[in-house]
Parts: structure tokens; sequence; C-alpha cells
């Protein structure tokens, strides 16, 4: 078959299988899983060699990687270290150290094949259990976080498992790269990473464009990717690493949301490959074993999980939630059966018995939480975490870190109320920085790039850009969008101010209005008149052309009427002034 119909077979096999699992809240993963073994050698054969098309795959995986290691902020790994270390740690050793034993003492497997075994189902599904801890409201609580802890060292500990796993190969190769180059090439990502990725990135957000922001991002990833696997190590490792060392980056949030839709789809293209190597035949032959051991593999993890957070003082309700939520196998098993099989530490017969307990693990968590959640629910709790609130993050964002935007920021910084910045301007980023806030490159036009910046989170959002237009696409934008932030905006002169007041805006300010108006005392002091004249006049303007601002808005005029207005407002004020001076 050639190319375009192979694509076009998984695009079909995709808009088919992962609505529809989405709609059963079984999840895309599954959705994609399902769909690689129908069009698979199992069922229709209708797309040949899936074992290149996995090899090709892996790039999701490896940009997958990249965007974990994003999310790993030092600041937020240094804020969570103890439950990462503890509860993370003794998951992955308690796991992994149970299944193991299991596979050598019960199924008989060798020591090298038991400890990949027990390390790779240790691993949960990322990807799968934070999408079920969003839909049930969890993720930002107590329970949720030490939950998102257990995960993230599990993020951590596949660099390690992979090469655990090409060390534990029975026949190594003479030709393998040097200790010492390895070392190296690590040491050279780390110092090109931190003395001139940014840089770089600087210079293409000011002189570039989108594309090429783009280009730079999977320029960064791929670079670093095959540094490392030309020196022997993970591509993987490098993408892993390029994102922790871009994890403080003000460019983090655009770099990730260049880089979803490529590994969106190649990570679904690689679940889809797993699924075509999926062996069905092992799964008719041995039913039993199969599901008896996927049932297991659950039951283990969620009683390792449950006892490790009811240790850490969790209700039992909460600990159960997640204990359930984590106790599939991962994706990332996938990658580890993949390379154990291909360093022929396993044989292919185990490697796909343990591909279709992960799979089947996954198939069964997502029923067992609806009906967990629907019974608490129903008869023994009130929803839950309704009304929770994260105050990790800043409820403030400025967009736009220009000269206006800047007045406000040392305001707030003054006053102890932390803020998000928002620009893309890349000047202004490097300012901001100095005030030990978060900033973020990236326009704010875009709603990704909006919900990145923490918008859901927010109470107030100033928008301090010098674009009319923008400030207006950002305001409708918003006001669809997230209704209950209130919006604090830019008005660029009369007009704007009197469109941002049609659109509901209750809250603009006029850039030269305030400014101009004291100028304006200054002038009339200089001039001959005392300080309470000044300011009396200044009011009588001020109040009077708030008033016609409003008859505008509430009347709805256009233009001609605006201008009619306009001269009746310079009469009323000409006699508001005479009036004034009579008294």
């Amino acid at each position: 078959m050639s190319l375009l119909g192979s694509v076009a077979i998984f695009l079909g096999a995709t808009l088919v299988a992962v609505p529809l699992f989405k709609k059963l809240k079984l999840g895309a993963i599954l959705g994609y899983l399902l769909a690689g073994v129908v069009i698979g050698p199992s069922v229709f054969n209708l797309v040949n060699d899936p074992a290149t098309i996995l090899h090709f795959a892996e790039l999701g995986v490896v940009l997958l990687l990249f965007v974990i290691g994003l999310e790993l902020e030092p600041a937020t790994l240094w804020r969570m270290r103890n439950q990462i270390i503890f509860s993370g740690g003794t998951q992955m050793i308690a796991s992994a150290a149970a299944i193991g034993l299991f596979c050598y003492y019960v199924l008989g497997i060798n020591s090298a094949g038991s400890l990949v075994i027990g390390l790779g189902l240790a691993l949960s599904s990322t990807a799968f259990a934070i999408q079920l801890m969003n839909e049930q409201r969890i993720l930002q609580t107590p329970p949720g976080q030490q939950g998102f802890s257990i995960l993230l060292m599990q993020d951590v500990a596949v660099i390690p498992i992979l090469l655990a796993v090409t060390a534990l190969a029975p026949i190594q190769t003479e030709t393998g790269t040097a200790w010492y180059i390895s070392l190296g090439a690590v040491a050279g990502v780390l110092l090109i990473g931190r003395f001139l990725v940014n840089p770089l990135l600087r210079v293409v957000a000011r002189y570039g464009s989108s594309e090429v922001m783009t280009a730079a991002a999977l320029f960064i990833v791929l670079v670093t990717a095959l540094a490392m696997d030309q020196v022997g190590l993970s591509m993987g490792m490098g993408a892993f690493i390029a994102g922790i060392l871009l994890a403080d980056s003000s460019f983090k949030h655009q770099l990730e949301t260049e880089i979803e839709p490529f590994k969106g789809l190649l990570l679904g293209l690689f679940f889809i490959a797993i699924g075509m190597n999926l062996d069905l035949q092992l799964l008719i032959n041995e039913p039993v074993f199969i599901v008896s051991m996927s049932i297991l593999l659950v039951a283990v993890k969620t009683a390792i999980i449950f006892a490790i957070l009811r240790s850490s003082k969790q209700s039992t309700r909460d600990s159960m939630r997640i204990a359930i939520m984590l106790s599939q196998g991962g994706e990332f098993a996938f990658v580890v059966m993949t390379l154990a099989l291909s360093n022929a530490v396993l044989d292919a017969s185990i490697a796909g018995q343990v591909n279709l307990i992960v799979g089947l693990s996954m198939a069964l968590t997502s029923p067992i939480v609806i009906l967990y959640s629907l019974f608490f629910n129903t008869k023994n709790c009130p929803a839950v975490y309704d009304s929770f609130t994260d105050s990790s993050d800043p409820k403030v964002i400025i967009v736009g870190f220009g000269r206006f935007g800047q007045i406000s920021g040392r305001m707030l910084f003054a006053n102890g109320i932390p803020f998000t910045a928002m620009d893309k301007d890349a000047e202004h980023i490097e300012f901001v920085k100095k005030f030990g806030n978060k900033v973020y490159f990236g326009d704010a036009t875009r709603l990704d790039l909006l919900k990145k910046s923490g918008i859901e989170e927010a109470r107030v959002l100033l928008v301090a850009i010098d674009n009319a237009e923008e400030i207006t696409a950002i305001v409708k934008l918003v006001q669809h969008e997230f209704p209950e932030v209130k919006i604090v905006a830019r008005a660029r002169n009369r007009v704007h101010a009197t469109e941002l007041a049609k659109l509901g805006v209750s809250y603009f300010v006029r850039e030269m209005f305030d400014s101009a108006l004291s100028a304006s005392k200054e002038v009339l002091k200089a001039y001959g008149y005392t300080q309470g004249q000044a300011d009396n006049m200044a009011a009588i303007f001020s109040a009077h052309d708030i008033e016609m601002l409003d008859r505008v808005v509430k009347e709805n005029m256009g233009l001609p009427e605006l201008i009619k207005t306009t001269e009746q407002g310079r009469e009323e004020l000409q006699q508001l002034f005479e009036e004034d001076r009579q008294d």
C-alpha cells in the first residue's frame, strides 16, 4: 500500500475510534490502541510492516519526553521534593519489587527479564491518569498533587529504566561508545542549553515568525535527541534533558504549544503502531492468564498506592480514588518492552504478553473509576472539590509588559501581589524577569497560550498591549471563554474606549487621559490658578467626559452621531465652566 493510503487509514481509524472511546470515558489512548489492533495484522491487516511504523512513531515518545521535561520546573520539583522522593520513590520500588518477584518466583522468568518487567509495569500512564484526575476535578487538590508527584517520579525514572534495559542486554557490543564520550555529550547538551538556546530563541522571537518558532522548537528537540543517539544514549534522554533546561525559560509555553500538534499526532501514531503490534493470538491462546494478570496488576498497584497515600494522612476515599486512577500500566511500558525485545532481554512471546496486559489494564481502569465515583458521589459523599482553588499560581495576568504594563507590575510587586506577565517582545520578557515573577513569551490572542499562562485560575486580567485591534480580540476571547475573569483593559483612544465599553468591559483605562489631565492641572497652576481651582476644573472636565462616553455607549451611536455629540459636549462643557466661575 502507498504511503498516502496508509496515512488515510491511520486518520480514518483515529476519527472513528478516539471520539468513540472518549465519549465512553475510556480515554483516547485506548482508542488509539484498538484502532491499531483493528487495522493491524491481527484483524484486517490493512497496513503492512507495523514494526517500521512503530520505529518512526517513537518520535512521538521523544516529543512527549521533551514536554514532560518542560513541565519539570526546578522550583516545582523543589516544592514537591518530599512527595516525589518518598511517595513516588516508594511506589516505584514497591511496585517493581512486587511485580518482579512474582515474575521470578511464580512465573519462572529469569532475573533480568523479571527486573525489566517489574520496572516497566511499575510505570503508570501519565496521559491516562492526568485525564482521569482532571475529569474528577481532583488534580489540583492535595491528594491529586500527591498522585501527580508519583507520576512525576515515574516520568523522571523513565530514562534510568531505559538505560538499565540496555545495560541488561545479554550481549554487549564492543563497538559501543565509551562512557566518557557519552558523559561529555550530556555535559555539552547541558552547556549549550544553558548558554545558547535562550539567546537563539530571543533572536527567533524578535526577527522570525510563528512558523520559524515552530521550526526552532522542532530543531532543538531533534538535534538533542540525535546527539544522544549518536553517542549511544537514548533519543528520549536528549529530548528530556532539553525540556528540563528550558523549563524555566520564558519561551516554555510557546515551545510547548508549537510542539503539541506534532507530539499529539506522532504519539497517537505510536499507540496505533503498538496496537498493530499486539499479538491477539496470545490472548486467544491464553485468555485466562492474560486477563487474570491484568486484573492482578491493577489490584497490586492499587493496593500499593493506596497504602502510600493513607500513610500520608489522605482520606480513605481520596486514597482509593487516586490509587485506582494510577493502577494501570503505562505507555512507557510499551517503550520498555520494545527496547527489551530489541536488546534480547525478553523474548517476543513474553514481551507480547506484557503489552497485552498493559492494554487490558488501561481498559479496566476507566470503568472502575467511573463505578467507584458513581457509588461514592451518589451514596456516601457529595461531588468532590467543586470549590477547590489552587493558590500556588498568581491570580493576576498582565498581557503586554511595555511601559504601560510595567507600571502596574511595579505597583503589584511593591504590594507583594504575584502576577504572571505575557508578552511577545523578547526584550520586555528579559526586563520582567528582574521582578522574580512568572513571565511567558507568546501571543495572548491564542487561546491555547492563554490557558498555558494560567487564565483558567486567574481572577484579574490586565490587557496592557499597545495594539487596539489585539486588545479588542483578547477581550472578546476572554469574555467568551472565561466570563468570570475580571478584565482591566488599556484603551488606546476615545474611540477604542467606546468600543470596549460597548463590549461590556467595566474597567478600562485611556492611556493618555489621566496623564494629560495631570499635565493640564500643572498648566493651569503655571498660568495663575490656585491648586484648588485647577483641581476643580480638572474634576469638572473629567466628570463631563465620562458622562459623554456613557451617553455614546448607552445610545449606541455611530460615527455621525458621535461627531455631533462631541460638538454639543464642547458647548455643555463651556457652560459648566461659566456656571462654576459665577459660583
